[in-house]
């Protein structure tokens, strides 16, 4: 594996992040004939949050065929549902195969980016030393920082504590008694896992996640076979379960009263494998699906319901050395806390992108999410990103979104390098419009009317907090080609 973490001071393009998008970009550049860029992965490894998400029992959430690139179908997925380690390989395949590794600088970590208005340069602040770009791309997705919650007395644990992102691979569940504090994505996969090892294993839940079947199972040999021998079966495939998760869109923008099939089936799913009216009533959530992310599981409440597992409505008061109490005066021993709650958005390295009025990325977002198409931001010349605000959807693969934004990005650079431009920004009153758009097309949609009191989806002040209210191919469809009129130009003399 090359593992230079040198930055070779000047560049042409500077892409952070090599995983699902950072990868797709390096392969779509050299494509196009694009082959000067480089970019900065912080780790050791590619991958991204398939490298950094090694819980037991991680995997998809989206169907393989789906969940892959378009131009780069695998045939040989173990499962209808990937688990990481089988998405890490496939990762590292498909860079290989598009020689990808030659412009990878792996552990070269961005500490800062700031914008040069005299040399029209990007000056990077790196782990490795100081580099220069003329185009910055960040493409390090929005899943790469733990989120911890804010309880006190959280530091004062002395037994064992992590999260779910930084798993302990020397941590041994058996016998222990284990406090699971959120109920997430993440954790409705581990949680099966440490049941049954764990003496006692307390699920500390804020609020229930709608959870819809998932119907995984082992793909068998005549399947592979079939799709590798007949390709438009696996293309036949991910057509259908494209057009299975898109229908989400119904109930997530175009009305509310599509979520009652979908809550229905949820229901069936607790009411099936959840025979105790008691806990029954725990696990009905209390807003809208679609409201937050729902969540497809088939051993989520069976593990519930085992003898060693309680759950736990009562919010938390605080942790104490050797236990955690509830609100209700209960405290509740546990030698071990395993966090699943969750990201940190927008992640840290938006934190060190600092654009020409001296304001980060983040800063920005955090005042108002905004972007001009999920890609560019008003204030930041050369710069684009993936799954920017509104650049992600509720109701699709994030892989499908990231391919059609680097199909624009990609077209973007090599339109600027025909035209002989030197500088682009998206001009303010074009991202404006953009983003008044994507208000108004939010107004009454399940994620800011649904009853949820926190969620990815809305921010504080109940505005959409970044996903495009629209179909996934409506998106593609207005992203395929790039347009150099909402811009500012400026072209070499």
């Amino acid at each position: 594996m090359n593992s230079t973490s040198s930055t070779d001071a000047d560049h042409s393009i500077v892409v952070i992040g090599a995983g699902f998008g950072g990868i797709a970009l390096a392969a779509k550049l050299r494509e196009a004939g694009v082959h000067d860029f480089v970019i900065f992965e912080r780790a050791a490894d590619l991958g991204g949050t398939w490298r950094d998400n090694t819980y037991p029992g991680c995997a998809c959430d989206v169907p393989s065929h789906l969940y892959s690139y378009s131009f780069a179908p695998n045939p040989d997925w173990s499962r209808i549902y990937g688990r990481q380690p089988e998405i890490l390989d496939y990762l590292r395949t498909i860079a290989a195969h598009h020689d990808v590794e030659r412009h990878i600088r792996y552990e070269v970590e961005l500490l800062g980016a700031d914008w040069d208005e005299d040399t029209g340069r990007w000056i990077l602040h790196t782990s490795a030393g100081e580099a220069t770009t003329h185009v910055l791309i960040t493409a390090a997705g929005v899943y790469g920082e733990a989120r911890y919650p804010d309880i006190p007395g959280r530091d004062t644990f002395a037994g064992s504590a992590f999260h779910s992102l930084h798993w302990n691979h020397d941590y041994d569940p058996t016998g222990d008694r284990i406090a699971v504090i959120g109920t997430g994505a993440s954790a409705v996969q581990f949680v099966p896992e440490l049941q049954p090892k764990a003496e006692r294993l307390l699920v500390f839940q804020r609020s229930a996640p709608w959870i819809i079947p998932r119907m995984d199972r082992v793909t068998t040999e005549f399947e592979r076979r079939l799709i590798r021998r007949v390709p438009v079966v696996g293309k036949a495939m991910r057509a259908a379960y494209y057009s299975m998760i898109e229908g989400f869109g119904l109930v997530g923008f175009v009305n509310n009263r599509f979520r009652y099939p979908y809550e229905l089936l949820g229901r069936y799913q607790l009411r099936r494998q959840v025979r105790d009216p008691e806990l029954r009533r725990k696990l009905i959530p209390d807003y809208m699906i679609g409201c937050k992310r729902a969540i497809f599981s088939d051993d989520w409440f069976p593990a519930l319901t085992r003898p060693n597992v309680d759950v736990v409505t009562t919010g938390i008061a605080e942790i104490r050395p050797h236990s955690v109490v509830t609100r209700d005066g209960t405290e509740h021993p546990v030698d071990t806390i395993v966090y699943g709650t969750g990201f940190d958005v927008p992640p840290a390295v938006y934190e060190r992108i600092r654009g020409r009025g001296g304001h980060t990325y983040a800063d920005l977002y955090r005042k108002n999410p905004a972007s001009y198409l999920g890609m560019s931001l008003a204030g930041f010349p050369n710069f684009f990103n993936t799954l920017g605000a509104f650049g992600a959807v509720g109701n699709q693969s994030a892989i499908f979104m990231i391919e059609a934004q680097v199909r624009y990005i990609v077209d973007a650079l090599t339109t600027m390098r025909r035209n002989r431009v030197s500088r682009i920004e998206v001009r303010d009153s074009a991202q404006s419009a953009f983003v008044d758009e994507m208000n108004r097309r939010s107004d009454g949609t399940v994620w800011l009317t649904g009853g949820c009191d926190t969620s990815y989806y809305h921010t504080a002040d109940g505005r959409n907090a970044g996903l495009y209210p629209g179909w996934s191919f409506e998106y593609a469809c207005r992203v395929r080609k790039f347009d150099m009129a909402p811009f500012d130009i400026e072209v070499l003399r």
